[in-house]
């Protein structure tokens, strides 16, 4: 299940982002080694306190096992502010038909129920959850910054990005920014990929947000 957490249900699910947060520094932090900040054993930055949205991926026993920030590119995002360089002298997107996805993490044990070309099926329901997002909000794109593995998983997953420059080192990361369709025929790809049976957003969150 993906929940979708908009800003007037964070307190409702205070529980739910204390526990992405986690997530983010186990991943971020702790198994990447990258240089974000953290708090205690929280990993949290600057573009958290513009009132993202965020999908939170959510196992049968209540666990989160992934998550997802999304901002409007009208606004400060992070390929603008912090990866400006990412786009080779190209303006960065500013559109309400194009929203900003980052810190985009999945933790789930390696024997996890995988879809097609071994992507691991919550990667599959969080991607569909983007894409849903995307055409609930009537998005063209996606935009994001993103490394070389997780390019070539989305590749790999049917969901291909359409990158804006050519990839950079970034501290000890490889470094890409594109773009990523939302549409009907994407989202029926990655539903089909995953193994999903219909729509991954839990709908009481999607109609009232």
């Amino acid at each position: 299940m993906i929940q979708l957490i908009t800003e007037p249900w964070y307190g409702d699910f205070s529980h739910t982002l204390i526990a992405m947060y986690q997530l983010r520094h186990r991943v971020f932090k702790v198994r990447m080694d990258w240089d974000v900040q953290i708090s205690g054993d929280m990993e949290t930055d600057e573009f958290d306190a513009l009132h993202p949205a965020y999908l939170t991926q959510v196992s049968s026993n209540g666990q989160v096992q992934g998550c997802v920030r999304l901002l409007p590119t009208h606004g400060p995002t992070m390929l603008r502010e912090t990866f400006p360089a990412l786009l080779e002298g190209q303006p960065a997107p500013s559109s309400s038909q194009i929203w900003e996805s980052s810190r985009f993490a999945i933790d789930v044990a390696p024997d996890a129920p995988k879809g097609e070309h071994g992507v691991a099926r919550a990667t599959y329901e969080l991607f569909a959850g983007m894409v849903e997002f995307g055409l609930s909000r009537q998005l063209t794109d996606i935009v994001t910054v993103t490394d070389a593995r997780m390019e070539r998983i989305l590749r790999r997953a049917g969901w291909p990005l359409r990158r804006v420059g050519a990839p950079s080192k970034i501290g000890s990361t490889v470094a890409v920014a594109g773009y990523l369709a939302t549409s009907a025929e994407i989202l029926a790809r990655l539903r089909e990929a995953g193994g999903l049976c219909g729509p991954v957003l839990w709908e009481p969150v999607l109609l009232a947000a």
